[in-house]
């Protein structure tokens, strides 16, 4: 009896043993089973570039056309970089002539298209513009720079000293033009010896006959 308990005593603590075990790991997998899964590893295409402003082209300035005349070694029309100055006009036309009366030019004045530089000589009388601006613009820039308002030469009725203001007339010029009087239009001017028509292209924008 004795061996027989024994017996169903050890067969009894296998069981509880195995039963222990098998508590065990379903245990484990019941543990296992209820982690939180990891996150997936999401790859994101790299952030496209927000687009960069292009700079819009700017327009290239156009040249200026400047008439430069009187005391001048090559007068003429010369086209200058915008933002050109008096100076640099002068500079084109070959150089300020021997008798030049430089000090009465503010060598520093911008041109404008269309502007006239007339460099005065050392005989003509100070009055006389030697900056006129395009016809367009109804004033005269003075050797000082000072605007002043541009008034009509009547060359039916105009004296010596103001026909000598014009460009490219100086006293012997003045002295013909009131001999040819009268003259019925300003292109009449043409017929005084000495006015062709590149003079008289000078001189369009600052006679009149009424």
């Amino acid at each position: 009896m004795q061996v027989s308990g024994s017996s169903a005593w050890r067969a009894l603590r296998g069981y509880i043993g195995l039963s222990l075990a098998w508590l065990a790991v379903l245990g484990a997998t019941l543990l296992f089973s209820r982690r939180p899964s990891g996150q997936p590893i999401e790859i994101l295409p790299p952030p496209t570039p927000l687009p960069t402003a292009t700079s819009t082209p700017t327009a290239t300035p156009s040249p200026v056309r400047v008439d430069v005349a009187g005391a001048v070694r090559q007068p003429g029309v010369y086209a200058l970089p915008a933002g050109s100055i008096v100076a640099d006009a002068i500079a084109a036309a070959g150089g300020p002539a021997d008798d030049a009366d430089l000090d009465r030019i503010n060598k520093a004045v911008t041109l404008q298209d269309g502007m006239q530089v007339y460099v005065p000589h050392m005989a003509q009388p100070d009055e006389r513009p030697v900056i006129n601006l395009p016809p367009a613009t109804p004033a005269t820039l003075t050797a000082g720079g000072a605007v002043q308002p541009r008034t009509l030469i009547n060359i039916n009725t105009a004296t010596a000293e103001e026909l000598e203001t014009l460009p490219g007339i100086g006293p012997a010029m003045a002295q013909r033009i009131i001999e040819g009087r009268p003259y019925g239009s300003i292109e009449e001017i043409m017929r005084v010896k000495g006015i062709g028509q590149a003079t008289f292209d000078k001189l369009r924008d600052y006679i009149t006959v009424r």
